[in-house]
């Protein structure tokens, strides 16, 4: 493993641990948009780790998974295409209101494992 591959994981891992932190403690948009990230990341180490160079500016998970070919199940991918609305591009209250709205415990329980599984599937190209 290259040491970008190590930088994006370490740093995917920490985003990871961090929505089980903002799970603990309530902050519900925070767990699906570390959720997002630390997919987001991990994809990116996969693209150090398979071209040898810096991935592309996208926080699109799907894009990453097609520009890498990888073969992963429809269900995961519809499980990514939910994860990329969390990515926060605005910080604007009205817009994240609105993202908020239908993000609880309940569902972030089920994101932040659906992620986790995800995440371990992902880590398993890199080994």
């Amino acid at each position: 493993m290259n040491k970008a591959t190590g930088d994006w994981l370490k740093i995917s891992e920490y985003d990871l641990k961090t929505a089980e932190a903002m799970l603990s403690t309530g902050r519900y948009l925070y767990v699906a948009f570390m959720c997002q990230q630390a997919i987001e990341k991990i994809l990116k180490g996969i693209y150090a780790d398979k071209k040898n160079e810096a991935p592309p500016r996208t926080h699109n998970l799907l894009y990453l998974v097609d520009v890498l070919s990888l073969d992963i199940s429809d269900t995961r991918k519809i499980f990514l295409s939910e994860l990329n609305q969390f990515y926060l591009e605005s910080r604007y209250p009205n817009e994240q209101g609105k993202l908020a709205e239908g993000v609880d415990r309940d569902r972030c329980e089920i994101l932040l494992s659906k992620t986790k599984e995800a995440w371990t599937c992902l880590k398993q190209m890199l080994l």
